[in-house]
């Protein structure tokens, strides 16, 4: 089974991964292959049986689970090793199929998130009005519940249509995890459910945590206007530390994670391709740490690691990869001239380029 296969199923199931990548040098190794593993927060605590790590490569993987960044470091028997995490992709669950679920299932998905609606009604919970979301759930607020899974990616908005659905939904929601909680109405009907709950037992501390009134105050109007204000602060809770505190929170940076690639990987077939994966940047380089573009002979792609020149000479030492086997680590200054030919102006960027073999 592919490794990236094994990733996929890891990720869908909630769980953070690191894809640990060990190569022989530090510039290129000819004809030899990069080795990988891949290890869970589980592993670290309980190992599988056929895991094996030093104490200098669980501090590593550790590294990598905590921040969210890529790590390389070099040992002494001067091998490069690769830490990549990989967390799970972030999933917009939408409760209410109407106006505002709609502009938000369109925004939400070209945002990078997962989108699940639902809705009651079969005229408003149709793949037809929501073709972009990944999952489309016609059933009573209350029952679908049995059919959804929450983990700390999951990102919640209640836009239902009624005060008896939003209680129904916010019950529910409060028992679960999640990253970002939030639900449309005015103070005082928002009050009012929220004393609903607590006088039913639902502890106040999580109901302090839900967003309520929805969205970043910025005078929205229209069903469009209203969903940008309300993705807005669930940019702020997957991107910001400490939301509240806006531009003066510290960043969460996490290592790009280009889920096409990896599904394109898992499925182990489409001949011969190179794989070239962004390993640092500095200064204003196109993509971050991570970032990944999957190469074939004939020139195909999936994916960037920025575009423009560096871009095009990727592509070009990745199919004599493909040709060559092994790997390859390239480096790219995006200063001076080299900027004049349509690169970022300023900073640095370093790409892996490694043979891919089908199975």
């Amino acid at each position: 089974m592919s490794i990236y296969k094994d990733i996929l199923e890891k990720l869908n199931t909630g769980q953070k991964i690191v894809m640990l990548t060990t190569l022989g040098g530090s510039k290129q190794s000819g004809k030899s292959q990069s080795k990988k593993a891949y290890y869970t927060e589980a592993d670290l605590e309980t190992p599988r049986s056929n895991v094996r790590v030093s104490f200098e490569t669980r501090q590593l993987i550790q590294q990598a689970l905590a921040t969210g960044e890529l790590q390389i470091v070099s040992t002494s028997d001067k091998k490069l090793l690769v830490a990549e995490p990989f967390f799970p992709e972030p999933r917009l669950i939408i409760f209410g199929g109407g106006h505002i679920g709609k502009a938000l299932c369109e925004f939400g998905a070209k945002l990078g998130f997962s989108i699940t609606v639902v809705d009651d009604r079969i005229e408003f919970a149709n793949a037809e009005r929501f073709p972009d979301a990944d999952q489309v759930i016609c059933e009573s607020f209350e029952k679908s519940f049995e059919l959804l899974q929450f983990n700390p990616y999951t990102y919640v908005v209640i836009v239902t249509r009624g005060h008896r659905h939003d209680l129904i939904c916010l019950r529910e929601v409060a028992k679960k995890p999640w990253a970002y909680a939030g639900m449309i109405g005015a103070r005082r009907r928002v009050e009012g459910v929220k004393e609903q709950l607590i006088s039913e037992g639902t502890p106040r501390e999580i109901l302090e945590k839900v967003n309520a009134p929805i969205g970043l105050d910025i005078g929205a109007v229209t069903p469009g206007e209203l969903a940008i204000s309300i993705l807005g602060q669930v940019i702020s809770y997957r991107r910001l530390e400490n939301p509240k505190m806006g531009r003066e929170s510290a960043r969460i940076m996490w290592t790009e994670f280009d889920r096409d690639v990896i599904e394109a990987l898992s499925l182990g077939r489409n001949g011969e391709r190179a794989l070239a994966t962004v390993l640092s940047t500095r200064g204003s380089a196109p993509r971050r740490a991570g970032a990944k573009m999957l190469v074939w002979a004939d020139g195909r792609i999936l994916g960037s690691v920025g575009g423009g020149l560096a871009e095009g000479k990727v592509i070009q030492s990745a199919r004599d990869i493909i040709r060559k086997g092994g790997y390859l680590i390239q480096n790219f200054d995006l200063n001076g001239c080299i900027a004049d030919e349509g690169m970022v102006c300023g900073g640095d960027m370093s790409v892996l380029i490694e043979s891919v073999k089908s199975r």
